[in-house]
C-alpha cells in the first residue's frame, strides 16, 4: 500500500442522512408497484444518485490519484455505490463533505444517500437498506500497557480521539472517557496521538483500525487483544418514505450478494476479508448504544 493511501486513512464516521421526499404515484422501470416515492422520481428524472462521502477514508472512500477528481475516487463504499447505480441504470456522483455535515446535507437535499449505519432512533426517521458490510468496534491502545485499559469500564477518565458526532465517541462518553475531537484529519493524527500519549485510545471499526495500524509499524500501538464490542452494519441510507427507491436498492444489493460482487469488492479493499458476511466472533453488546 503506497504512502498516499497511508495518509488518507481516516477513522470511520458512522452517521445517517436522508433525501427529501413526498408521496406521488407513478410507474417505475424497476418495479411493477405504483410509486408513491418522490425521491425515486427525482432520481430517475435527474438520471443520477448523489452520494455524500468523505473522500479521505481508506479503504471506504479515498482518492487513488488526483484529489478532487471523481475518476480517482475509489474505495469499498464508493465502488458499492457505483455498482448499485449501474444496476439501476443511473449515474452516481459524489459530494465530498465533512462527516459531521452529512445529515444536514441530506435534510437540505444536497445529497440523496450515504453508506452508513443506524444510530439510536435513526431508524424512526431514515430508511436503511440491507447491510453491505458487517463489522464491530475495537480500540487502538498503546502496546506496552494497553493504555491502562482491560475492560470497557477502564475507559473512565481516559482521553479518546474521535469526532464529535460518531457512535464511537458515544461509546467513549458512555464509559466516561473524554473525547478529543478532530476535523477531517488523516488517521495518522489519531494513531500518533495514542503513541505519544496525547490521547489514550481510538475507538473505531475493527477492519479499518487493523489496516490503519499496519501502515505505521513505527508506532507503539495495537488493537486491544481482548475487547470486541458493538456489532455494526453499513447500509445505504435514504429518506424513510423513499419506498420504491429502497426496494430497488435492496434488489441490487441482494443480487450483488448472490453473484459474489460484494465479496469480490470486499476482498479488493479489505486485504481478502469478506465484510459482506456477519463475523463469527463473540462481540459485546453495549446497552443504550445502537
Amino acid at each position: 500500500m503506497n504512502k498516499l493511501k497511508s495518509l488518507l486513512i481516516l477513522s470511520v464516521i458512522i452517521t445517517v442522512l436522508s433525501a427529501c421526499g413526498n408521496a406521488d404515484e407513478t410507474d417505475t422501470s424497476n418495479s411493477e408497484v405504483a410509486s408513491t416515492d418522490e425521491v425515486w422520481e427525482e432520481v430517475q428524472e435527474a438520471g443520477e444518485i448523489v452520494v455524500g462521502t468523505a473522500g479521505t477514508l481508506f479503504p471506504a472512500s479515498f482518492y487513488d490519484g488526483e484529489e478532487g477528481n471523481q475518476n480517482h475516487l475509489t474505495g469499498y463504499d464508493v465502488e458499492v455505490a457505483r455498482e448499485i447505480g449501474d444496476r439501476l441504470d443511473l449515474e452516481v456522483n459524489f459530494e465530498i463533505m465533512n462527516f459531521d455535515a452529512m445529515l444536514s446535507a441530506v435534510d437540505t437535499g444536497r445529497v440523496d444517500v450515504i453508506l452508513a449505519g443506524p444510530r439510536e432512533g435513526s431508524e424512526d426517521s431514515f430508511g436503511f437498506s440491507e447491510p453491505v458490510k458487517y463489522s464491530y468496534s475495537t480500540m487502538v491502545v498503546r502496546s506496552d500497557d494497553h493504555s491502562g485499559i482491560e475492560t470497557l469500564e477502564d475507559l473512565e477518565g481516559k482521553d479518546a480521539g474521535g469526532a464529535a458526532t460518531t457512535v464511537y465517541s458515544d461509546i467513549a462518553r458512555k464509559f466516561n472517557a473524554e473525547v478529543v475531537t478532530y476535523g477531517n484529519a488523516p488517521n495518522e493524527a489519531y494513531l500518533r496521538d495514542v503513541h505519544n500519549g496525547r490521547t489514550d485510545l481510538v475507538i473505531n471499526d475493527y477492519y479499518l483500525q487493523r489496516l490503519g495500524i499496519s501502515e505505521f509499524p513505527d508506532l507503539d500501538i495495537e488493537l486491544h487483544p481482548d475487547l470486541k464490542f458493538h456489532p455494526t452494519t453499513n447500509n445505504v441510507v435514504m429518506d424513510k418514505e423513499a419506498d420504491v427507491f429502497m426496494e430497488n436498492v435492496n434488489e441490487a444489493i441482494n443480487d450483488m450478494k448472490e453473484d459474489g460482487t460484494l465479496s469480490e469488492l470486499s476482498g479488493e479493499f479489505f486485504h481478502g476479508d469478506d465484510v459482506s458476511q456477519e463475523p463469527e466472533e463473540d462481540i459485546i453488546e453495549i446497552e443504550g448504544i445502537e
